[in-house]
C-alpha cells in the first residue's frame, strides 16, 4: 500500500515538474528576446503576452516580429522629421538618427 501511494505521489510530482519545464523555458526565451530587442514598458508587455501565448517558442518570434517593423518604421519617421526640423546634415544627422533610434 505504501509503495502504491509513493508511486502515485512520485508520478504526480514528476508530471507537474515536466509540465512546468516547457513553460519555464518559454519564459526564459521570451525574456531573452525582449531584452535583445531592448523592449520596455508597454512594448515589452505586449511582446511577452504574444510570445508566451504562442504554442511554440519558434512561433513566438514569428508572432512578435510583424509588430516590431511598424514601430521601428514609426520611430524612423519621427526621428527623420526631428532631424529635418533641426536641419541636421552629414555626420551630425547620422549621430542624431543613431541616438534617436536607440531610444
Amino acid at each position: 500500500m505504501k509503495k502504491v501511494l509513493i508511486a502515485l505521489i512520485s508520478a504526480a510530482l514528476f508530471s507537474s515538474i515536466a509540465y512546468a519545464g516547457p513553460q519555464q523555458e518559454k519564459m526564459k526565451t521570451c525574456n531573452k528576446e525582449a531584452k535583445e530587442k531592448q523592449l520596455k514598458g508597454d512594448e515589452r508587455k505586449l511582446f511577452m503576452k504574444s510570445c508566451l501565448s504562442a504554442k511554440k517558442t519558434d512561433d513566438a518570434a514569428a508572432v512578435a516580429a510583424p509588430a516590431e517593423p511598424v514601430k521601428q518604421q514609426d520611430k524612423m519617421k519621427a526621428c527623420n522629421k526631428d532631424a529635418g526640423d533641426k536641419q541636421l546634415k552629414g555626420d551630425e544627422r547620422k549621430k542624431f538618427m543613431s541616438d534617436c533610434l536607440k531610444k
